[in-house]
């Protein structure tokens, strides 16, 4: 299988650039469940040496996005439906009533970041950055739950998060669907600045629902 990736030889941080590049390619299909990669094939797709593939798949590894087959390379996990029913079983049950008590009790401080990084996803989906969308997306959900101030609640949802990546999120940027889900959080800050538990409860299971939903078409 050919795997259109970008040259990094020429960019700082090696291993985080390799991640971040593989992360993208899981996402759009580039990189398929079930198949086994090696480190030394895709180095040379990167233009770069296998030390660096191999770390940043260590780290793959630990977020359960591939696994180690020994002597040959590392395969990308498999998600089930019901893997990911159950995964968005859990973010519902941590994540829905946690938003909900939020609501009216964040500072302006907060309120602007927050802002700040419901734009950068609000950017990243426009401009089909699926890294850039998935960074600000994960940035924003984790520091609205870190306001709740329990910080395993917070490593958990990341934990989480990590486990259900979203195969297919190129075909919904293409279609305009991932632009949707991204104004979501522009309007879940509203809501929350308003003071408004119900429509803030209302809005993130929609959502969460929505982003299931976008999965189960894929």
């Amino acid at each position: 299988m050919s795997v259109e990736l970008p040259n990094l030889a020429e960019r700082v941080s090696l291993r985080e650039q390799v991640a971040n590049a593989l992360r993208a390619a899981m996402i759009s299909g580039q990189l398929q469940p079930g198949v086994v990669y090696s480190a030394p094939a895709l180095a040379t797709t990167f233009g770069v040496s296998a030390t660096p593939v191999r770390e940043a798949m260590l780290d793959l590894a630990k977020e359960g996005l591939v696994e180690a087959v020994r002597n040959r390379g590392f395969r990308v996990t498999e998600l089930s439906e019901r893997d990911l029913d159950e995964l968005t079983e859990l973010r519902m049950l941590i994540e829905v009533p946690t938003t909900a008590r939020l609501a009216g009790r964040l500072d302006r401080a907060a309120i602007a970041e927050l802002r700040e990084l419901s734009a950068a996803i609000e950017a990243g989906a426009a401009a089909g950055d699926l890294i850039a969308y998935l960074d600000a997306d994960r940035e924003f959900h984790l520091t609205l739950l870190g306001h709740a101030g329990n910080r395993h609640l917070v490593d958990l949802v990341g934990e989480l998060r990590s486990r259900a990546r979203l195969y297919g999120l190129g075909r919904l940027a293409e279609s305009g669907v991932l632009v949707d889900s991204a104004r979501e959080h522009t309007t879940l800050v509203e809501l929350l600045e308003r003071g408004d538990p119900d429509a803030a409860e209302s809005l993130i299971r929609h959502h969460i629902q929505h982003v299931r939903g976008s999965w189960a078409a894929q």
